[in-house]
């Protein structure tokens, strides 16, 4: 399979779960991270709550039709309206919530690449995608080159953009008082994560921004993810080693000269499939993207 082609296999595949749970959305679960500090597990990508004496601050915000569930999780942590939505990049299931929020008197904060991307129709015609313009409440109104500092609820809420890893505009959302950092989709804990190259991404960024954190981080940090449980260090170093192990594997089959459907078809991470399978994000899904990646067979916009 050409490397195109499998990467719409999986758009394919994505808009297919999109729509399903647009039907269906499940209760939000809540969980402790720190003091102040709570993460949403619903629909999309998992949603931090900063909350103390000047009111609630959102990382992300899931879809549109999640809001409603939204809104009850963390008025039940703190009543009063959300203040702040920092969005750690701009895919539609962590910043789909962004209109409503922000209309309630929310600003919303992002990288310049996510507010860019946001505001400009997505048009990719070999994946079949066309995503209109967003406009309007729903963009981010304050934007950062390197990032930003929220002196909110007696703490430092530090906001840092990362070098392109799932997408060119991520951003690590850290919380020094709580211990804990938010790594958007630039971390999949327990599953194969989804690279988008066609926005910048690339699996040596990812590699990339979880050796940013293994350094930064101290040992008993909480780590956020933007799919999957909770996580520790010890999860994101092995997420870190299944990359280097794909990556690897992508580039001995390319450089031996191997053909992509070959490749594909001998299962090469059949070893790796019962623990990192489980997602919504497939192995020859993931070998698609890393083999476009890799050789160059994609336009990053």
């Amino acid at each position: 399979m050409h490397p195109i082609s499998a990467i719409l296999v999986l758009c394919t595949s994505l808009l297919a779960v999109g729509a399903a749970q647009a039907a269906e959305p499940v209760p939000i679960q809540t969980a402790q991270v720190g003091p102040g500090l709570h993460v949403l597990f619903g629909q999309g990508g998992n949603v931090a709550v900063s909350t103390g004496p000047d009111g609630p601050v959102l990382i992300d915000d899931q879809y549109d039709y999640m809001v409603p569930g939204i809104e009850a999780a963390v008025a039940a942590l703190q009543p009063g309206p959300v203040r702040f939505v920092i969005n750690t990049h701009y895919h539609g299931d962590h910043t789909g919530g962004n209109d409503l929020l922000a209309a309630q008197g929310a600003l919303v904060v992002a990288h310049e690449n996510v507010r860019a991307r946001m505001a400009n129709p997505r048009v990719v015609e070999a994946l079949g995608v066309n995503d209109p313009a967003r406009a309007g409440v729903s963009l981010p109104v304050v934007t950062f080159e390197d990032g930003v500092v929220l002196h909110w609820n007696g703490h430092e809420i530090q906001v840092e953009h990362v070098a392109p890893a799932h997408t060119d505009g991520d951003s690590h959302v850290w919380f020094p008082h709580a211990g804990a950092v938010h790594m958007g989709d630039t971390f999949f804990n327990g599953i194969y994560p989804f690279i988008d190259v066609f926005s910048g991404g690339s699996i040596a960024g990812m590699i990339a921004a979880a050796d940013a954190v293994l350094t930064r981080a101290a040992d008993d940090v909480k780590i956020i993810p933007g799919h999957g449980p909770l996580a520790n260090k010890a999860d994101l170093r092995a997420t870190r080693a299944m990359l280097v192990t794909v990556r690897d594997r992508v580039a001995a089959a390319q450089a031996a000269g191997e053909e992509q459907a070959a490749f594909i078809a001998r299962k090469p991470l059949a070893d790796l499939d019962p623990k990192w399978g489980g997602g919504f994000l497939k192995a020859e899904q993931l070998l698609g993207l890393v083999w476009a990646d890799l050789s160059s067979a994609v336009t990053r916009e």
